[in-house]
Formats: structure tokens, C-alpha cells, sequence
């Protein structure tokens, strides 16, 4: 079952072609990389899915009805979190309290249902323990090291019980032993009904983490299949991975 169907997006910035045509399609359930060199549009096809810019042509569709024209907010709230490159937190708020800034979206009720807000609290200390950093709950988000950032980013996300999360190079500049946790994390989620999309640079983790994959050049795909078609499809090889 298609969860994700991206069909013939383009956006162009003046004379620029940032995406051009691009089509792909996720299935519920799946763990699937976007891959491709610096410029090809990765970035720019995640901010169309999520709302932040708009499209020139073509359609996006969530579940089997379109979500082309919608904000980020509402796409948010019908079940697709995203994480950015540079992880977004509050940097003068602590790590729970960045936890609960997506509950506040919810509107002023809710602030003032005190079991709701406890519920939503206890939740925020189980996701923070499930990514192994509720140590740092009391912590201000800007002391927190990098890769606890990618982390507490991610958490914050699924306090919205997303089906489909986007990730925006989810191992970009963190160390290598953490690399290996959030890749835990991210099968642990994905076990438990979460689709994932990931923009990734690391090669080794995307090929060890993805069932599928699609390879973006210029704006438009220039491949899709399981990590070993893609490593042998000449075309990539040429355009992006190397010979």
C-alpha cells in the first residue's frame, strides 16, 4: 500500500530548476533513502512534500488524498514530522520542555487540561528514555552535544505520533557511535508502524538501513531500487557514487 506519492513535482527559483518532474512513491511500513550529489534537490523535494515552499506543478498525496497546498502545520497534524539538516531545537529551553512545544501546537485547551498535560509529560520522559537521552531532560537544549540534538529533534517529533517522519541527514556531523544508535532508533520506530524518508550522505548507513532507494540528479530521479540495484547501476555509479 502506497503511504507516500510524490507525482511529476517540479519548482523552479527563477532560472533555476531545482526539481524537475520528480515522481516516487513509499510504501507503509518502509524505510526508503533519497539519495544524490550536492544540488540535486533532495532538500528542496522534502520542503515541497512538507508544505514549507510551494510547488510549480504536479501533486503530492498523503494516505490517497492530496496534500498540495496545505502549510507545514497541517500536514504536521495529519501524520508527517520532518527533521531539518541543522537539527531545530529551543536552545534556552530544556530538552523536556522542547519535548513539549509540539503539545503547545495543539491549541490553548489543552494547556489548561492538566491529565492531558501530565500524559503528554510522562510521554515526552518515555520518548526521551527511548532515545537514550532522558538523562538530559533537565538540560537546556543548547548544551547538549550535536548528536543529543539529532536525538532530542527527532523524539520532539514523534511526540505527534507521526506515520511518516522525513529525515534531513539524520548521521550528518555526528560521531560514529552515535551514528550506529540513531540507526537503532530508527528500526525500533519503524518496527512499531513509523515510515521513514531519509536525505543521507552516509553511504554505509543508508545502504545498511534502507529497504529502497531513489537516486535524485538535476531535480529528477535518476534511479530507484533495493540498496544492491543501486550499487550496481552504472548510471549512479557515474553520477554520484564513484566508480
Amino acid at each position: 500500500m502506497s503511504l507516500l506519492e510524490v507525482d511529476a513535482l517540479s519548482k523552479h527559483f527563477g532560472g533555476v530548476t531545482a526539481v524537475d518532474g520528480c515522481s516516487l512513491s513509499l510504501q507503509l511500513g518502509s524505510i526508503t533513502g533519497l539519495i544524490g550529489p550536492n544540488g540535486s534537490g533532495k532538500t528542496t523535494v522534502f520542503n515541497l512534500i512538507t508544505g514549507f515552499i510551494a510547488r510549480d506543478t504536479g501533486d503530492v498525496r498523503f494516505k490517497g488524498e492530496s496534500i498540495t497546498g496545505l502549510g507545514p502545520n497541517r500536514i504536521y497534524g495529519l501524520g508527517i514530522g520532518r527533521t531539518f539538516q541543522l537539527a531545530r531545537i529551543f536552545p534556552r529551553l530544556t530538552a523536556l520542555e522542547n519535548m513539549l512545544v509540539p503539545v503547545r501546537r495543539s491549541g490553548v485547551r489543552a494547556l489548561f487540561s492538566r491529565g492531558q498535560w501530565h500524559d503528554e509529560k510522562d510521554r515526552a520522559m518515555e520518548m526521551l528514555a527511548a532515545m537514550d537521552i532522558s538523562h538530559v531532560a533537565g538540560l537546556l537544549g543548547g548544551s547538549l552535544s550535536y548528536g543529543q540534538r539529532k536525538l532530542l529533534e527527532l523524539a520532539a517529533v514523534m511526540m505527534a505520533r507521526p506515520q511518516l517522519v522525513l529525515l534531513d541527514e539524520p548521521a550528518g556531523g555526528v560521531n560514529p557511535a552515535l551514528v550506529e544508535r540513531i540507526g537503532e532508533h530508527i528500526l525500533e520506530l519503524n518496527r512499531q508502524g513509523v515510515s521513514f524518508l531519509l536525505v543521507e550522505h552516509n553511504m554505509p548507513f543508508v545502504m545498511g538501513l534502507c529497504q529502497q532507494i531513489v537516486v535524485l540528479h538535476r531535480g529528477a530521479v535518476l534511479a530507484e531500487g533495493t540498496p544492491a540495484e543501486i550499487r550496481g547501476n552504472p548510471a549512479v555509479l557515474d553520477a554520484y557514487l564513484g566508480s
